[in-house]
C-alpha cells in the first residue's frame, strides 16, 4: 500500500515532462490511483497497450474474453469496493460492446471510466474501418462523455472524468481517444480535479427540511423506512441504524440497498418490489409516513403509482434533486448525502419503539412463511427448490460471503433469502436488469476484495451469455464460486407465459450443453447436484475450496417465485401463489 501511495504521488507531484498522449494515460491511472483495469486490445487503443506493457508493475491489465465482460467486471470491482472501475476497449465494436455495462452502471449509479481508442482525427467522419460515433452512442447511457483528439488534453480530460464518475451520485463516464492524440507528445504534469464549474455534485442540505422531516417522524404512529443503494454509496450505513434504532421504525429495502443493515437486524422488515416480502409491501399502502432514503422509487418498487402510499405523508432523502418528485410526490425531500443528512437527524428524533406497529409485519411474515417461505427453504417435494441452495450457502458463509447474483428467478430469490452481515454484499444488476452481468462482476468483487468469499448465484440462461469469462476466471486464478441454478428454462420469464400467457412457452425452454465439462475444460472444480442428499456436502465442499469452483444444481424446472406483484398492480395486491 505505501508503494503504491508512493507511486500516485510521484505523478501528482512532478515537475512536466516531455512524454507520449499513451503514456499519460497510463501515468493519469495511476496518478488517480487505479491498479487493476480491465479491457481488450485493438488496433485504435494499442498504443495504450504498448503503454501498459512497460508499466504492468503498477497497474494489472485483466484481459477479459469479451469487452461487455470488461465493463461488468469493472462495476463489480466498484461495487464492492467503493472506488472508480475502469474498462478498456479499441474503436467501433470494441467501443459499442461496452454499451451494456455502461448502461447497467448508469442507472445502477456505478462509478466507472471507460477509455476508448478512436480512429485518427483526420478519419473522423469519413466511416474508416472500425469508426463508430461512440460518444453520440454513448450520451444517453453515461453521466459525461469526451473525445479528446489532442495529446495536450489528455490529463485534464481524465482528472474530469474520475471525479465526474465518483462524485455525487456515482456514474459511468466514457473518454473516447483518437489514435493521433495517443502517439502525440504533451508535456505532462497531472492535477487531480476537484471541482467543475457548474456541476454541483452533493446538493447543500437544508436544516429547516432536516426539521420538518423529525417532526413528522416524531408524530407518527405508523412510519416507514425504504431505503435503497444511496444509503451504501454514501456510507451512512451506521446512521441509518442509528435512525432506525432510537425512533423503532421498521425498515424495508429494495434489491440495490441490500446489505446496508444486517438481514438479522430485528428492524429489518425485508424487500420491497415485485417479489419483496409480503409484510413491507402490503404495509406501504397503510403506513402514515413514509420514509424513502437514497432510493429512486422505481416501478418495479412502487408497483402502480396511483394507489402507490397515497394514505402517507412522504420523506424523500435523496441526493439527485431530479428524483425528488419524478415519480412520487414529496411531502418534505431532504437534499443531500444521506450520511450527513441522517446525521442532521438523528438529534432531532424522539425515543420510540412502535412495538404494535411492529408487530403488523411479524403478523404478515407469518402469513408469508407458512405459504411461501416454509417450502421454498425447506422443501418436502422431490425436486431441489433454488431457496435450499441459499440456505445452505448462509450456512457455509455465515452470511458474511458476498452474492453476485445474474437477472431473473434466480436473483430474487438470491435477494430474498441471502443473509448479509456486512455492507456491500449484494452485488446485483438492479435498474436495467442485464442478463449475463454475473460471472464477470463476480470476478471484479473478488479482485477488489480477496479476503471475502465471492459467491456468484446464476440461472442456466444468463450463465451462458458470457460464459467466456469462465476463462478470465482460468487466467487470473480468480477464485470466484459459482453456482448455476439449472431449471433448464429462461426461468422468469416462463413463469410470466404461466401466469399470463396461459402456458404458452414461447422460446423459453433452453437445452443446455454439459456445463461441468465445460468448466472442466477451463481447468476449473466442478460438480453437479441433482439430488437433495448431496446438496449440503456440495456446498460445503464448493465453499472451503481456496480456488475457484463450479457448481451445478439441477432444481425444479417449474417452480415460481412468490410472492409476486403483477406488473402495474398495487403493491396491495401481491399474491402469494
Amino acid at each position: 500500500m505505501e508503494t503504491k501511495t508512493m507511486t500516485k504521488a510521484k505523478y501528482l507531484e512532478q515537475p512536466s515532462e516531455r512524454i507520449t498522449g499513451s503514456e499519460a494515460i497510463v501515468r493519469s491511472l495511476i496518478a488517480e490511483g487505479v491498479d487493476i483495469l480491465y479491457g481488450y486490445p485493438g488496433g485504435a487503443i494499442m498504443p495504450v497497450y504498448d503503454e501498459l506493457f512497460k508499466y504492468r508493475d503498477e497497474i494489472h491489465h485483466v484481459l477479459t474474453r469479451h469487452e461487455q465482460g470488461a465493463a461488468h467486471a469493472a462495476q463489480g470491482f466498484a461495487r464492492i469496493s467503493g472506488r472508480v472501475g475502469v474498462a478498456m476497449a479499441t474503436s467501433g465494436p470494441g467501443a459499442t460492446n461496452l454499451i451494456t455495462g455502461i448502461a447497467d452502471a448508469q442507472i445502477d449509479s456505478t462509478p466507472l471510466v471507460c477509455i476508448t481508442g478512436q480512429v485518427p482525427s483526420h478519419l473522423l467522419g469519413s466511416d474508416a474501418f472500425q469508426e463508430t460515433d461512440i460518444v453520440g452512442i454513448s450520451t444517453p447511457v453515461t453521466k459525461w462523455n469526451c473525445q479528446v483528439t489532442k495529446a495536450a488534453d489528455i490529463p485534464e480530460v481524465l482528472a474530469k472524468a474520475f471525479f465526474i464518475a465518483r462524485s455525487g451520485r456515482p456514474g459511468p463516464v466514457l473518454v473516447d481517444i483518437t489514435k493521433d492524440a495517443q502517439f502525440g507528445e504533451l508535456d505532462f504534469k497531472y492535477k487531480k480535479c476537484t471541482g467543475v464549474r457548474s456541476y454541483i455534485p452533493v446538493p447543500k442540505t437544508n436544516l429547516e427540511a432536516v426539521k420538518a422531516a423529525a417532526e413528522l417522524i416524531n408524530a407518527a404512529k405508523k412510519p416507514m423506512i425504504v431505503w435503497g443503494q444511496g444509503v451504501i454509496l454514501g456510507q451512512a450505513e451506521a446512521e441509518l441504524k442509528a435512525v432506525v434504532e432510537k425512533a423503532g421504525i421498521p425498515a424495508a429495502w429494495t434489491i440495490m440497498g441490500a446489505s446496508a443493515l444486517p438481514t438479522s437486524h430485528p428492524l429489518n422488515i425485508g424487500m420491497v418490489g415485485m417479489h419483496g416480502n409480503y409484510a413491507p409491501n402490503r404495509l406501504t399502502n397503510e403506513c402514515d409516513v413514509l420514509i424513502a432514503i437514497g432510493m429512486r422509487f422505481d416501478d418495479r418498487v412502487t408497483g402502480s403509482l396511483d394507489t402507490y402510499a397515497k394514505q402517507a405523508k412522504v420523506i424523500h432523502f435523496e441526493i439527485d434533486p431530479a428524483e425528488i418528485n419524478k415519480n412520487v410526490f414529496a411531502d418534505v425531500a431532504v437534499l443531500g448525502n444521506s450520511k450527513d443528512s441522517l446525521a442532521q437527524l438523528l438529534p432531532l428524533l424522539n425515543k420510540n419503539s412502535h412495538e404494535s406497529w411492529h408487530q403488523e409485519f411479524k403478523d404478515l411474515y407469518t402469513i408469508e412463511y407458512e405459504k411461501v417461505i416454509k417450502d421454498d427453504l425447506h422443501p418436502t417435494k422431490e425436486g431441489l427448490t433454488m431457496g435450499e441452495v441459499l440456505k445452505e450457502i448462509n450456512i457455509q458463509s455465515e452470511g458474511n460471503a458476498a452474492i453476485v447474483s445474474d437477472v431473473g428467478q434466480h436473483q430474487m430469490i438470491a435477494c430474498r433469502y441471502s443473509e448479509f452481515n456486512k455492507t456491500k454484499s449484494n452485488i446485483t444488476s438492479g435498474g436495467l436488469g442485464t442478463m449475463g452481468f454475473a460471472l464477470p462482476a463476480a470476478i471484479g468483487a473478488k479482485m477488489a476484495a480477496p479476503e471475502r468469499e465471492v459467491v456468484a448465484i446464476i440461472g442456466d440462461g444468463g450463465y451462458q451469455m458470457n460464459i467466456q469469462e469462465l476463462g478470465t476466471i482460468f487466467q487470473q486464478k480468480a477464485a470466484v464460486k459459482i453456482v448455476v441454478l439449472n431449471n433448464e428454462f429462461l426461468g422468469m420469464v416462463r413463469q410470466w407465459q404461466q401466469l399470463f400467457f396461459d402456458k404458452r412457452y414461447a422460446s423459453t425452454e433452453m437445452i443446455n450443453p454439459n456445463f461441468v465439462a465445460i468448466a472442466e475444460g477451463y481447468y476449473l472444480k466442478a460438480r453437479k447436484v441433482v439430488k437433495r442428499e448431496d446438496l449440503a456436502e456440495a456446498v460445503k465442499e464448493m465453499m472451503a475450496s481456496k480456488e475457484p469452483y463450479f457448481l451445478e444444481v439441477c432444481v425444479e424446472k417449474e417452480d415460481n417465485v412468490f410472492p409476486m406483484i403483477p406488473s402495474g398492480a398495487s403493491v396491495s395486491d401481491i399474491r402469494l401463489s
